[in-house]
Parts: C-alpha cells; sequence; structure tokens
C-alpha cells in the first residue's frame, strides 16, 4: 500500500471524524447519568460487619451484664438485653431509620420521609467514605439498626437486679425516640448539627458510649439503690459468664468499628488494627493498676479493661494511628478504674455493671483524645484543611458537651414519665426473691 493511499484515508477517517463529533456529543448529553452499582465485596463485607454487632447484643452483651450479676438475677438481664433489642429493631424500621436518616436538612431531626422505610428498596443505594462507592441502602439500615439496638442495652446494666421489666423496656423505647435517634442524626447525618461543627466520631463515642453511660447514671440514681447494697454480698455470681461475654463482645467489635467504614478499604483495616492493639494496651494497663492497687490483678479487672479500651477506641478507629490507639488505650484504662473503685464509692451510687464508669468515661476520654491523636504529626489521618489541633478539640468538647445536656436532661424526663406509668421499681419482696423467678418465672440454675 502506497504512502499518498495510506493519507487519502487518514484524510478520510479525519473528516469522517469531524462530521459525527457533534451527533456523538449529543448522544452523551442526552445519555441518563450512569447509576452507581454497589460492590459485591463491600456489601458482603458490611453483612458481615451487621451480623458481628447483632452478636455483641445477643448473647455478647447479655452473658456480660449476666455474669456480673447474682445468680437469681441471671435471666432478668438476658431478657431485658433480648426483648429490647427485638423492641428497639422494629421501631427502627417503623420510624428510627426516618427520624436519623430521613434527608431532612433539619439540624436535630432527620423527618418522616423514610417512615416504614419508605422509599427504601433493593434498588436504592447509599453512599460510602469514597465517591463513587455504594452500597445498598437496606445493609446501611440494617447496621444502623445494631447500633441503635445495642445502645439501650448497654444501660440496663446500671440498674439491674431492681427495676421492673415493663419499665425497662418502656423506658428505653422512650430515650431511643427522644434521645438516641436525634443524637444518631446530629452527629451522623450530613444534615446534622454535631456533623456539620466537623466533630469526629468514627464508631460511636458521643452516639453510643456517652450516651448510654450518662443516661445509665441517671438511671441507677433515679431507680436507687438495691435492697442491701453496701452490707449484703453482691459479688458477680459467674466470672466465666463474663469473660465469654467480653470475648464475644471484642470479636463483634470488629464489625462495629471496621463496619463503620462502610467499604472494605484501607479505612476498614486501620480501625481493625486499632480495635486490636487498643484494647490489648487497655487490657494490660488496667490489670498493671489492680496489681499497683490492690497487689492482685483479676480476671474482672482484665474484662473491664477489655471493654475499656473498646468503648475508648470507639470513636478514634479510623482517624489515629496504631500508636496513638496503643496510648489511648494505656491511658483509658487508670481513668475508667478510678471511677470504678473511687468515684462511685464516693457519692454511693449502684451502678450494677459500672456503666457509666466504663462507658461513659471511656466514651468521653475516646471522643476527647480522638481530636488530638487524629493529628498527623502522630499517626492519624490528618484534620481537615484549615483545622488545628486545638481547634479539633475544642470542636470534640462541643459535640461531648451537647451530647451530655441532651442525654442528661431528656433521661431525666423519660425516667420520670415511665415512673408516673408503669413504676421503675420491683417491690421489696420481688427484689429480694430474684428477679428470674418474680419477674419471668422461671430460674437459671437448679439446684
Amino acid at each position: 500500500m502506497s504512502f499518498r493511499t495510506l493519507a487519502s484515508r487518514s484524510s478520510l477517517v479525519a473528516a469522517s471524524a469531524l462530521l459525527i463529533a457533534p451527533a456523538v456529543a449529543f448522544a452523551q448529553e442526552a445519555a441518563p447519568a450512569a447509576v452507581a452499582v454497589p460492590e459485591k465485596g463491600d456489601t458482603a463485607f458490611m453483612f458481615l460487619s451487621t451480623i458481628l454487632v447483632l452478636f455483641m447484643i445477643i448473647p455478647g452483651l447479655g452473658l456480660f451484664y449476666g455474669g456480673l450479676v447474682r445468680a437469681k438475677n441471671m435471666l432478668s438481664v438476658l431478657m431485658q438485653c433480648t426483648v429490647i433489642a427485638a423492641a428497639v429493631m422494629i421501631a427502627w424500621v417503623v420510624y428510627g431509620y426516618s427520624f436519623a436518616f430521613g434527608g431532612s436538612t433539619n439540624a436535630f431531626f432527620g423527618g418522616f420521609a423514610k417512615i416504614f422505610l419508605a422509599g427504601v428498596d433493593p434498588t436504592t443505594t447509599a453512599a460510602t467514605f469514597s465517591k463513587g462507592v455504594v452500597i445498598p441502602e437496606y445493609i446501611f439500615a440494617m447496621f444502623q439498626m445494631t447500633f441503635a439496638a445495642i445502645t439501650p442495652c448497654l444501660i440496663i446494666g446500671a440498674f439491674a437486679e431492681r427495676i421492673r421489666f415493663s419499665a425497662a423496656v418502656l423506658f428505653c423505647l422512650l430515650w431511643v425516640t427522644f434521645v438516641y435517634f436525634p443524637i444518631a442524626h446530629m452527629v451522623w447525618d450530613s444534615n446534622g448539627l454535631i456533623f456539620g461543627w466537623g466533630a469526629l466520631d468514627f464508631a460511636g463515642g458521643t452516639v453510643v458510649h456517652i450516651n448510654a453511660g450518662v443516661a445509665g447514671l441517671i438511671g441507677a440514681i433515679m431507680v436507687g439503690k438495691r435492697v442491701g447494697f453496701g452490707k449484703d454480698m453482691m459479688a458477680p455470681h459467674s466470672m466465666t459468664l463474663t469473660y465469654v461475654g467480653a470475648a464475644m463482645l471484642w470479636v463483634g467489635w470488629f464489625g462495629f468499628n471496621a463496619g463503620s467504614n462502610l467499604e472494605a478499604s484501607g479505612g476498614a483495616m486501620l480501625a481493625t488494627v486499632n480495635t486490636f492493639v487498643a484494647t490489648a494496651a487497655a487490657i494490660l494497663s488496667w490489670c498493671a493498676v489492680e496489681a499497683f492497687a490492690r497487689g492482685k490483678a483479676s480476671m474482672l479487672g482484665a474484662a473491664s479493661g477489655m471493654i475499656a479500651g473498646l468503648v475508648a477506641i470507639t470513636p478514634a478507629a479510623g482517624t489515629v494511628g496504631p500508636m496513638g490507639a496503643i496510648v489511648m488505650g494505656v491511658l483509658v484504662s487508670p481513668l475508667c478504674y478510678f471511677f470504678v473503685s473511687v468515684v462511685k464509692n464516693k457519692f454511693g451510687y449502684d451502678d450494677t455493671a459500672d456503666v457509666f464508669g466504663v462507658h461513659g468515661i471511656g466514651g468521653l476520654f475516646g471522643a476527647l483524645a480522638t481530636g488530638i491523636f487524629a493529628s498527623a504529626s502522630l499517626g492519624g489521618v490528618g484534620y481537615v484543611e484549615g483545622v488545628t489541633m486545638a481547634g479539633q478539640f475544642v470542636t470534640q468538647v462541643k459535640a461531648v458537651l451537647v451530647t451530655i445536656a441532651w442525654t442528661g436532661i431528656g433521661s431525666i424526663i423519660l425516667y420520670k414519665v415511665t415512673d408516673i406509668v408503669v413504676g421503675l421499681r420491683v417491690p421489696v419482696e420481688a427484689e429480694r426473691e430474684g428477679l428470674d423467678l418474680a419477674s419471668h418465672g422461671e430460674a437459671a440454675y437448679h439446684a
């Protein structure tokens, strides 16, 4: 083939391209925008994470709390965890998802657009942290549902062994409606008040742990002390079950923290590493503090350190580096130990499972420490452009204060309402007999 022939064909191709280019451009403009398709790997990852958080509630939290109470109240704790979680799951589908993530531009409330999961179907999607990456909205809604289900279950450990079963269920339903759902919207929805401030809460330091811890403290005070508190022997009846429950919580917490990345990417793996090392550091730290203060390290202390480390790293899991996570784990245990062994005794409140001392204080520490250890200079992922460590820390303080105020005031009102409607406390005779028999007509153990 001659050079002239090649040149002629090249000219023809060029001329044809000039003629058809406008038509191609018009067709591209007229074509609908490409619909984002969920990645199957990310979807499977979020499904697994959701199931792991359910595993934290049933049976993890139930066994952890159940082992901490006396044998006559074991089943009452399991029942409360199970029924409250089930009730909140239904509430979430009916209105909770809408109240938290309904698309409203209101800073405190998600709106009514997704009541009964209206508009949510197998084709709708939810965005992740990566541009263009989505997951099915159903799995996002279910993942968030497990968070809503476990948070009120955390509260019941504060007043275990003396609250009416009906009161526990009613209070928790009211509480998620007027406290949890609004705070979840404020912190995690793009239109939320605290989200707009730029506060960092990767997996729930404010939404879950400070929220539940403060509500638990108020409940322990308003429900009152157990009969014989400070006089009778009230040691945990089964540290074996408490250990089993704590271990389940640690395993499930990988879904809690890594799943909050919403996709199986490097961010999820950072959260996984941090969930390992912060927890390990907190266990060792609590054991060291106990050995120094009491002369012996206890299994209860190791389990408490495990939970304290998990709580502390929750808001920071995807934003701090592994070394920062270790430092957070080391620091949180002495702080929680002080509140559990000194402050509680000093003020005399009866927080059965140390919900405030571990979840409340651990969550508060974690939320504030996130603002520091997220710094790139300390191994974290860094702040958004223009934000300094001091500025981020102030934002974290504001988020913590709003959460404490909202849950504090709301919880006081809702405990009062519950007391008026059904009464908070069981009769003294029922408490002495044990809630397993008095409230449920069965016993966990038989001689």
